[in-house]
């Protein structure tokens, strides 16, 4: 070995770097596995987003509005809306006994959309509940308590 200003020169490296064909060959198969794998999630994030909605619909909320209930006697009304399980509403009939809040926040769908809500309901006599889906203009993707 041979000392220039400090630093070691190692003669006869045996340090071999990629040749382009590895490289190449590297970058096709991760090509090729990405392909396999992203047609397989694409539309999983709207499938999520109807889950959670199902979820909210079928359990969340109905939950927080029979605490409501029961603290109560009566369910809010449409005009009091789900806003009276985040704080206590003020109109008529204001709830002698809430114990809230029963629920955290503003109830928002997947779709960053307040949950519709109505008291009595016209599809059940307690109340219906329901989120417009992806899409506010047709009924077919509705998310509803009556279905």
């Amino acid at each position: 070995m041979k000392k220039r200003h400090g630093t070691k020169i190692i003669k006869n490296s045996t340090f071999r770097g990629f040749t382009l064909i590895e490289i190449m060959l590297v970058v096709i198969i991760i090509g090729a596995l990405a392909a396999m794998v992203v047609p397989r999630l694409t539309g999983r994030s709207e499938q999520a987003k109807v889950a959670v909605a199902k979820s909210d619909i079928a359990t969340t909320l109905p939950t927080a509005l029979k605490l409501y209930e029961l603290d109560n006697g009566f369910f809010p009304t449409t005009g009091q809306g789900l806003d009276a399980l985040v704080k206590k509403p003020s109109s008529s009939p204001a709830p002698q006994n809430w114990n809230g809040p029963y629920i955290e926040k503003d109830p928002e769908d997947p779709w960053a959309r307040p949950y519709e809500y109505v008291c009595p309901g016209k599809n059940r006599p307690d109340y219906d509940l329901w989120s417009q889906g992806k899409d506010t203009k047709k009924e077919d993707d509705d998310i509803t308590n009556w279905k």
